[in-house]
């Protein structure tokens, strides 16, 4: 990491003289558009996939739990907030004068909007041209007295010019010019560009995009799209990270549950959310239980709080991993239940890739074998997992395996999980409402 940083510091005054000039406006109005998981027409097997999306969660959870260990150490923020950019959706836009189409990761753990740009002293592989900043006449670079450029964790300026760097763990990096563009955003009629949307164009950047072009946050903080738009609504509909159909975003006047709620996918629910002051930017959750099998397990209050000391606990609801991490306590609790009531062969877990609640599958010959339901308990809510969003069968061994894992620290609510589900983000009124829908279909 060393190093990288003194490529940077060295490297990005020469960039900064071939970067040219951009503009803005707001207002009220809405957009959908389309999410494509990262992985969707790869030609993975089911094993594949699962093996996957486990290891990018895992590596995003240690990321987010390590996070709020040290909230005052700016640079040790910043490393861990964009390790926290491995998502597992894409999400179509266009970007600059005239629109050139990209993908970036959606992720709502974060706020910066980034992309790769030229001239590109080091970069990653991704399906697209790096930007041009060049051929655009909307592209402005930002000053170091600009209010998004102090929004950063990390910045510095040169020739009042304001850099940015983010840093994934130890072995990844984006750097550039923080600047404004106009983006370009939905499907069919939905279409909207608007000006003077901030932005990171990296020049010297290193890990991996997972087959996007850059990453767009949809987090709490100034720097979002979600706030930069001023509209503080989206919703979003998840297919499985298995299936091959597009997902759907909807922003602003879209952003609505009504369509969704019909009389036999229950009513709509909602649940606050709750801030964490050492991570404001993570959409946070009163989490009060777990039913399973219709029993309400033991679970001490205290395993799902935000710790006031550090800001390490709680429950987040995250687009960006696949599986649920639950707090150690509470996920023993689960599996104890699970291996009570399935009443089939536990299945020794040897690698880390793999699930550890998991059965031999087929159950013998003449055996009935019924799930217990699986319920997730918030404050004015409770969330009926339906089957499919927390048992699956591992491609790779043939056992069926409950789709969760043990968390060290706070719990993590995954896609998985809140897949066909609609779920509406709602920050004017800080709550997270949801109803069950085909998102296949909608």
């Amino acid at each position: 990491m060393a190093s990288i940083t003194v490529v940077l510091l060295v490297l990005l005054p020469l960039l900064l003289s071939s970067l040219v000039a951009a503009a803005h406006s707001d207002g009220g109005f809405g957009f959908q558009a389309t999410l494509t998981h990262v992985d969707a027409g790869k030609g993975y097997t089911d094993a594949q996939l699962l093996s996957r999306a486990v290891r990018r969660s895992r590596s995003r959870v240690a990321a987010l739990q390590s996070l709020a260990v040290t909230p005052a150490d700016a640079i040790t923020t910043a490393r861990i907030l964009v390790l926290a950019s491995w998502g597992e959706y894409l999400m179509s836009m266009a970007i600059g004068t005239p629109p050139r189409e990209y993908s970036a990761i959606l992720d709502t753990g974060s706020d910066l909007i980034w992309t790769q740009c030229a001239p590109c002293m080091l970069c990653v592989d991704q399906p697209t041209p790096f930007f041009e900043s060049a051929k655009s006449p909307t592209f402005k670079k930002l000053s170091c007295s600009s209010p998004m450029c102090n929004a950063l964790y990390v910045w510095d300026c040169y020739k009042n010019t304001c850099v940015y760097q983010y840093f994934y763990g130890d072995s990844a990096s984006t750097a550039g010019v923080l600047a404004n563009e106009t983006f370009t955003f939905g499907t069919n009629g939905t279409r909207v560009s608007v000006p003077k949307i901030a932005f990171g164009c990296g020049n010297l950047n290193a890990g991996s995009l997972y087959n996007g072009s850059g990453m767009v946050g949809f987090g709490r903080g100034p720097l979002s799209l979600v706030s930069q738009l001023g509209v503080p609504r989206f919703s979003y509909c998840l297919t499985s990270f298995m299936s091959t159909v597009p997902s759907r975003l909807y922003f602003g006047a879209y952003a609505t549950l009504n369509t969704t709620n019909t009389s036999d996918s229950g009513p709509v629910q909602s649940t606050p959310f709750i801030v964490n002051p050492a991570l404001p930017t993570m959409y946070y959750l009163n989490m009060t239980g777990i039913s399973v099998g219709g029993d309400l397990l033991p679970v001490d209050p205290s395993v799902f709080t935000i710790n006031e000391a550090d800001g390490t606990g709680g429950v987040i609801i995250d687009s960006g991993a696949t599986i649920t991490y639950l707090a150690q306590p509470a996920y023993d609790m689960v599996h104890q239940a699970f291996v009570a009531q399935v009443g089939l062969t536990l299945v020794n877990v040897t690698s880390p890739d793999d699930l550890d609640t998991c059965f031999k599958w087929p159950p013998p010959p003449r055996k009935k074998v019924t799930m217990p339901e699986l319920v997730f308990h918030f404050e004015g809510a409770d969330m009926e997992l339906p089957l499919e969003n927390y048992m699956l069968i591992d491609g790779s061994t043939g056992n069926l395996c409950l789709a969760m894992a043990p968390s060290e620290d706070g719990s993590i609510i995954g896609s998985f999980q809140h897949s066909n589900f609609h779920v509406l983000y709602d920050n004017e009124n800080s709550l997270l409402s949801f109803v069950p829908a085909p998102c296949n279909l909608v």
